[in-house]
């Protein structure tokens, strides 16, 4: 077994998982096994990839259900965690890491001495450009510490699950990402929980390329309407994230929620009332919303 657990979770996306796994596979410093998390694909992922399997080139789980991305995560850090593997490095299916992505992961961890939450890579699309949705947020005061600039880390509190790379022991002390969550803001969640604890870096020289449709944030008010009600997850779940940062962090949901509103009505969009319903009703549930953090050991409260 090696030391690293690269976990990717996938559904319906089979050609970019494959692209994925060999990315994976063909690392300048080959020290992860794939586990693949398919959470309960319906357009015949296992058959796709099923030279992998039968080869022992990657461990394949299939939830049964489709747990979204913050179950299969959760799911998949766990059993990375029981089979004894000293980091887990995650990962969307359509995240597609540069050759040299883990060798300076594994780089900064020697540098840091393992003092860290977790570390992040830089994330790009297609053209080259930065990754608009997978911007990382930099500390206030990050020019005050710049000790690892010349290597390329950079301190920041929030990264996105496209090429997170954590220590085993730091899950088994902080928990797992929360999986009622389901879809949207686990990653925020999460890097907010291990930054709170430890220093956590952008990794510049680790790099991946995000196989999204396009290069533009999550926009309700552009949204077609067959994906509007995904946008339920992100309202209901940014209400837990802004409560687990007191009062500023409601007032500034307070505020983002209504203008959100605001430019559903002003923009020229169709679906409006669609929209500001689910705006207001999720935001209206998450108030009442409390998900658990799991533990990999339980914890005796």
């Amino acid at each position: 077994m090696k030391s690293v657990a690269a976990v990717v979770v996938t559904y319906n996306r089979k050609k970019l998982l494959k692209e994925a796994i060999d990315a994976l596979l063909s690392q300048s410093l080959p020290e992860a096994d794939v586990l693949v998390v398919d959470n309960a694909s319906t357009d015949g992922t296992k058959e796709y990839i099923t030279d992998y399997i039968a080869q022992n080139k990657i461990v394949y789980f299939n939830t049964g259900n489709n747990l979204g991305g913050a179950g299969g995560f959760n799911f998949g850090m766990r059993q990375a965690y029981e089979a004894g593997y000293k980091y887990i490095w995650i990962m969307d299916d359509d995240a597609i890491v540069k050759k040299n992505a883990l060798e300076e992961l594994l780089r900064a961890d020697h540098l840091l001495k393992g003092n860290y939450g977790y570390l992040s890579s830089a994330v790009f699309w297609i053209d080259g450009q930065p990754c608009v949705m997978n911007r990382q947020k930099l500390i206030k005061d990050w020019t005050s510490d710049l000790e690892y600039l010349s290597d390329g880390l950079v301190r920041t509190y929030y990264s996105t699950f496209v090429s997170f790379f954590v220590k085993s022991a730091t899950v088994k002390e902080l928990g797992l990402p929360i999986k009622d969550f389901f879809i949207w803001g686990d990653d925020v969640e999460y890097s907010n929980r291990l930054s709170k604890k430890y220093p956590c870096y952008v990794v510049g020289k680790s790099q991946v390329i995000h196989k999204t449709k396009d290069n533009n944030g999550s926009n309700i008010a552009k949204e077609r309407g067959d994906r509007i009600g995904r946008y339920k997850f992100a309202y209901r779940n940014e209400c837990v994230i802004a409560r687990e940062n007191g009062m500023k962090g409601r007032l500034r949901q307070f505020a983002k929620v209504n203008y959100h509103m605001l430019r559903v009505i002003f923009t020229n969009n169709p679906h409006k009332l669609k929209k500001l319903g689910v705006i207001l009703s999720a935001s209206i549930q998450g108030i009442f919303f409390r998900p658990k953090i799991e533990y990999v050991e339980e914890k005796n409260d």
